[in-house]
């Protein structure tokens, strides 16, 4: 990735403007065609008539600064970090505050919240590590985290410690974050995927660490030294925990995204950075009452285009600590996030509808199945050849071993699933003609 050109000096900029070129300075806005543009977008653009780029990108600045509000967090020279609200970040913040702290009729319904709550922590996992590089194909780690089979791999062990990482933030979302909160969730997160293993949970110790380019190697960021990081810590928790009394007031979705920022920018970790700094995201999110980010996965829109992360961290760090890009990047984000999971439901809900359609025909058959066999039962109807196992149903809807033995059981007892075993284990697959099978029973019953 090619760094970004840093802007130019406004200073400089303003000692050769014309006073009567100043006098224009009234329209300038903080947006170019609604977008929030870096200097090395800019340059590239055609400036307003009888102004410079360099001058377009001074009168530009001058507005954003009307906007800006200084943060007690600090860049690696010591100077504060600032963000700005122009209207891209209250729309999406509106949208987020109706769309995430509301409720969704599509997970109210029996069983629906144990399900699609571990399939969003199986996908927040998986690809959250893929992210770091986890080679770890999709099925195999959802086989595992739905079996609660121990990892056999490098791979397999990032995704499994995201998995118990994630669902250890569940019960720490009432909790303050303390210094000692965020080691311990480090070491969650990193345990036995670290070339030395004595660096989970620990701050680093060496200024060795840098974020460069796996492409060519080129060095991206520098983060602050390793000294620091005990007090840059401590300062980053009690913004993580300030109220809504604290000032400047900073929107709890906005802390979110910050707190997230900030680990990826201190670096604070050996390894293991990005993956810590997404969990937090979802714990202030959660803390402050944005329920439904417990099922979405923002790695999943992130991993389609890791660049532009990447970049929007470049752009805040290059325009002087300006952090309104990476807020930017990271709302639309959720907001994606947010649509993808309201595709998920609607399609769930068109193939849960479609399975009780198949049933209709039959209510001996339709009243001997509960609400975990019918959703199995759609699922299995989408994805013939599937193998269901007694724990991966367990855990899915939340209930006993025997509950959901009895479950598969029953099913395989109707022909609706086969029957096997591997690994000394019960195994139950999706037959290719399972449709044709549930006909056939709504026709004898």
């Amino acid at each position: 990735m090619k760094l970004p050109l840093v802007p130019p000096d406004p200073v400089e900029i303003a000692k050769g403007i014309p006073p009567d070129v100043m006098l224009r300075w009234p329209w300038a806005t903080a947006l170019v065609g609604g977008a929030y543009l870096h200097w090395d977008q800019l340059r590239h653009r055609t400036p307003p008539e009888g102004l410079s780029t360099e001058q377009w990108w001074f009168g530009i600045r001058l507005a954003r600064a009307g906007l800006w509000q200084a943060l007690p967090l600090l860049d690696k020279s010591g100077r504060p970090f600032h963000f700005g609200t122009p209207e891209p970040v209250l729309f999406y913040l509106h949208h987020i505050d109706r769309d995430a702290a509301g409720s969704s009729t599509g997970l109210a319904t029996p069983g629906n919240r144990e399900r699609y709550l571990l399939q969003s922590l199986i996908e927040e996992a998986i690809t959250s590590s893929q992210l770091e590089g986890a080679c770890t194909t999709r099925k195999v780690a959802e086989a595992m985290l739905r079996e609660g089979r121990r990892p056999r791999d490098h791979g397999e062990r990032m995704i499994f410690n995201n998995f118990r990482t994630m669902q250890a933030i569940q019960e720490l979302q009432h909790a303050v974050l303390t210094p000692e909160r965020v080691l311990a969730l480090h070491r969650l997160v990193t345990e036995g995927t670290l070339d030395d293993p004595a660096d989970a949970g620990r701050l680093r110790r060496c200024d060795d660490v840098r974020v460069v380019d796996n492409r060519n190697g080129a060095l991206l960021h520098q983060p602050p030294a390793w000294g620091e990081l005990p007090k840059r810590l401590e300062r980053l928790c009690a913004f993580a925990n300030a109220g809504e009394d604290a000032r400047p007031f900073v929107h709890p979705v906005l802390r979110a995204i910050l707190l997230h920022f900030m680990i990826g920018y201190d670096h604070p970790f050996a390894d293991g950075n990005g993956r810590l700094a997404r969990t937090l995201f979802y714990w202030a999110m959660a803390r402050n009452g944005y329920w439904l980010t417990e099922f979405i996965s923002i790695s999943h829109i992130l991993r389609r285009a890791p660049a532009q992360y990447v970049r929007a961290y470049l752009h805040s760090e290059t325009d002087g600590g300006d952090t309104t890009y990476f807020l930017l990047h990271q709302l639309t984000t959720i907001r994606q996030a947010i649509a993808a999971l309201q595709a998920y439901l609607s399609r769930k809900t068109e193939e849960q509808r479609g399975t009780e359609n198949l049933l209709a025909g039959s209510p001996g058959l339709r009243t001997r199945l509960n609400h975990r066999q019918s959703a199995l039962l759609s699922h299995a109807l989408n994805h013939p050849g599937t193998s269901y196992r007694v724990a991966g149903h367990q855990r899915c809807h939340g209930v006993a071993y025997q509950t959901a033995r009895t479950d598969l059981l029953a099913l395989a007892e109707l022909g609706l699933l086969e029957q096997g075993r591997a690994d000394r284990a019960f195994v139950f697959v999706a037959p290719d003609d399972l449709q044709r099978r549930i006909a056939g029973l709504t026709q004898r019953t």
